[in-house]
């Protein structure tokens, strides 16, 4: 596959979980790399991870990591976005190769319990965000098929759990967006991953149940990790053939 080294890449969400195994690949393939995250604390703790010297790939790693700050649950995410981008690329001049979008507060939300405000909030991140992204991006970006975007579903997409209806819907249609974004943003690159259970810090005080879950009824009798993950977002980069697709990381979690 084409070469990524020395490319650029912005991953919002970069500062934990999915999104740092990401940036972890990235560097360790010799990419300039900006994470973003609404968290500061998570950036600095973030950075001092990615750009210590034991983590480091001598033979790749040329660069140093940034860390940006982003309120995407503010009332104007729309112009957050705008000034990230702008700063990312010192207004514009060092364009961008690829944006990932890992950000999310994934979480259940009854039937019962929802009305329109609620609805709107749970996908503001997950769904909302990603076209803004579409929106506004291109034009920070480098033309052509060597570009992309790539942003993160979820099983829930494709298996229902209880109460988690709202959240699903917003993942099903997800899917539509990264088939019609690939045609109206062509020649730049639109994909979707769909990771399955992962193990990360999302998983909280949950992680031990979902472990003993996994391991008794999965396919692979395990937890994926982030690193695993972040491999189909490096496939994505590098592939220059590969736009509108999506590519799942579940364990084989579909299949029972």
């Amino acid at each position: 596959m084409p070469p990524i080294q020395d490319q650029s890449i912005l991953i919002i969400g970069g500062s934990s979980g999915i999104g740092l195994a990401v940036a972890q690949l990235a560097l360790s393939e010799g990419l300039h790399v900006a994470i973003a995250s609404s968290s500061q604390s998570k950036i600095t703790t973030a950075l001092a991870t990615l750009n210590s010297p034991s983590s480091q790939n001598k033979d790749k790693h040329k660069y140093q990591a940034t860390g940006h700050t982003i309120d995407l649950l503010s009332p104007d995410p729309e112009t957050h976005l705008a000034n990230l981008l702008s700063t990312v690329t010192n207004n514009g001049t060092t364009k961008l190769d690829h944006i990932i979008h890992t950000a999310g507060r994934p979480g259940p939300l009854p039937i019962q319990d929802f009305n329109m405000q609620t609805l709107a909030a749970a996908g503001h991140l997950h769904f909302f965000t990603p076209l803004l992204i579409a929106k506004i991006a291109p034009a920070f970006m480098n033309p052509g098929p060597t570009s992309s975007l790539i942003f993160t579903g979820g099983q829930v997409a494709n298996r229902p759990i209880p109460g988690w209806s709202v959240l699903a819907s917003y993942a099903a249609g997800l899917q539509g967006m990264v088939r019609g974004l690939a045609v109206d943003l062509k020649p730049l690159r639109v994909n979707l991953v769909s990771p399955g259970p992962t193990d990360t810090g999302l998983l909280g005080e949950r992680r031990e149940m979902v472990r003993e879950r996994i391991a008794e009824t999965g396919v692979l009798g395990k937890l994926g990790s982030a690193q695993e993950v972040a491999e189909v977002y490096g496939y994505f980069m590098r592939d220059t053939n590969a736009t509108g697709g999506m590519v799942c990381s579940d364990g084989g979690g579909l299949l029972v």
